[in-house]
């Protein structure tokens, strides 16, 4: 296991940090084991949102995905008709946000002692898992990333969001790795730039908004951050980070989850992500 103070060394300097060999080959096999039988099951006639980062996807079906195991697609996987143009376990972007609790593999990992054990060495007295994702970026047509910070779409007061990103095969600069613009987290969200529920949507329009000011990013400060599989990279919520296209002939899977310090912050109630009766907001340490 890594140098835990190194961790947060690099951490506090640089807004990520890499931990080589998080998870051995049969925990990463577990948990694609896992998501092919998922994928197998999938009907894809009974999801049809695409996901777009350049314009935050916000219809009822991403909404309402918090306390749910769903299916979004690759903006290329689906023609104006609503057919899939390639094979259904190529064509899905992303599946999200309660995979931590609601699926027994994935729950295995978020909650080991592994996980504790990096969440006590950044400090977190109560870090509070609100969401994850099993992401795909499928070969040809895995969309981009663009130049974001987490917390501006998950919010807390004072910012103590982190991001758990796992590699589940190899991630290189050719099919789609991580790129940080390193020290950017100590600037805090830039222009307060977020997106936010409106207060009274208006009928058949977007129930989220962006408010702030975005901020353009210079891509001569990115530094690319390719790993191999069962690394673990430890992302700060207000690091600048992105990632590119994948037009490779590999896919770039990794499963990611975002945890806040509750004891330490006050999570947003207008972020578009919000508790609910289900109980998937869980608490790390206790498990509840």
């Amino acid at each position: 296991m890594a140098d835990m103070s190194k961790v947060k060394e690099q951490f506090d300097r640089d807004g990520y940090a890499i931990i080589e060999d998080f998870l051995t080959d049969e925990e990463v096999q577990s948990l694609r084991t896992e998501m092919a039988n998922i994928m197998n099951n999938l009907d894809p006639n009974e999801h049809r949102s695409v996901f777009r980062t350049e314009d935050q996807c916000n219809d009822d079906y991403f909404m309402t995905s918090g306390d749910k195991i769903r299916f979004f697609f690759e903006d290329g996987a689906i023609n104006k008709e609503g057919q899939l143009t390639v094979d259904k376990t190529k064509s899905v972007n992303k599946i999200g946000h309660a995979l931590h609790c609601l699926n027994p593999a994935f729950k295995k990992v978020t909650f080991s002692d592994k996980v504790k054990n990096v969440a006590k060495a950044l400090c977190l007295e109560d870090p509070v898992i609100c969401q994850s994702m099993y992401i795909f970026k499928q070969p040809k047509i895995g969309g981009k990333v663009v130049p974001h910070q987490d917390s501006s779409f998950l919010y807390t007061t004072p910012q103590r969001l982190v991001g758990l990103w796992i590699a589940l095969e190899d991630a290189t600069l050719e099919n789609g790795c991580l790129w940080f613009t390193p020290g950017s987290h100590k600037d805090g969200v830039l222009g307060n730039f977020r997106m936010v529920r409106k207060a009274k949507p208006e009928p058949g329009t977007s129930t989220t908004e962006m408010i702030g000011k975005a901020a353009e990013f210079d891509n001569s400060k990115f530094v690319s951050g390719p790993v191999k599989k069962g690394t673990l990279v430890v992302i700060h919520g207000e690091v600048v980070h992105k990632s590119e296209h994948n037009y490779s002939d590999k896919s770039r899977e990794i499963y990611t989850f975002h945890m806040y310090d509750h004891a330490n912050s006050v999570y947003d109630g207008r972020n578009w992500l919000l508790p609910t009766e289900a109980g998937t907001f869980k608490h790390l340490y206790s498990e509840s």
